[in-house]
């Protein structure tokens, strides 16, 4: 048998899920059912298996504490201050995922209390170093989504050029000009007009688009350039 000299620490995994819902990006959090931070909210995650690799562990423990399955996950950061988790040294990898929160509906299993959706400016205070892990993650989105078209996961399959207009202000956190924001996008061509209108609203309804992936794509590969 190996033996090692020096000690390891444990490994785990944590999920950062952004939804939006017109008003608010929000972000998906539970409740810990057990100690340490019992009854405090927390992201999801925890205690990778010997048997699997971090991408695993990461859909496995977001399933098991909120229902979620099948998602996109990215790789994050890697979070490993010495004093991060009261049990043990823990080093933790971190995941986020930007998805429609009306595609995935949610419920607490595992070693969640519950589990709910959270806007940005209303976190609750948050277990072990998780504030900092979502302040990562939100940095990250704010950088990416001015440079590549991340933001239409979080929309409808069909969608008004305010709906994506109102998710850029919210995730980049100012003002954008409406003739100029508009202009540019649909100059980028990966944008696909459709011939439907919204329904059951009480202002004037407005066109819908969906994105065009496969466009996106033929674009990218000839140099493109998604910056705002």
């Amino acid at each position: 048998m190996v033996t090692y000299e020096h000690p390891r620490p444990a490994v785990t995994v944590d999920c950062v899920v952004f939804g939006f819902d017109e008003n608010d990006l929000k972000v998906l959090l539970i409740q810990r059912k057990y100690e340490p931070f019992r009854g405090v909210w927390a992201l999801p995650g925890g205690f990778v298996h010997l048997e699997e690799n971090l991408e695993q562990a990461a859909a496995r423990e977001l399933w098991e504490e909120t229902g979620i399955k099948g998602c996109f996950l990215e790789q994050l950061y890697t979070f490993g201050r010495p004093d991060r988790d009261p049990r043990d040294r823990v080093i933790t990898v971190a995941y986020y995922a930007l998805i429609n929160l009306n595609d995935y509906p949610v419920q607490a299993d595992s070693d969640a209390i519950r589990v709910a959706w959270f806007a940005m400016d209303d976190i609750p205070k948050l277990a072990f170093d998780h504030e900092e892990i979502l302040k990562t993650a939100q940095q990250r989105l704010k950088g990416k989504i001015t440079y590549q078209p991340i933001g239409f996961e979080l929309l409808p399959d069909k969608f008004t050029l305010t709906q994506l207009q109102r998710l850029y202000e919210i995730i980049l956190a100012t003002g954008l000009d409406k003739r100029n924001f508009r202009r540019k996008l649909l100059a980028m061509g990966f944008l696909e007009e459709t011939n439907e209108i919204q329904t059951d609203v009480a202002h004037r309804a407005a066109r819908l688009y969906r994105f065009n992936k496969v466009r996106y794509e033929q674009v990218r590969q000839n140099g493109f350039n998604f910056e705002l």
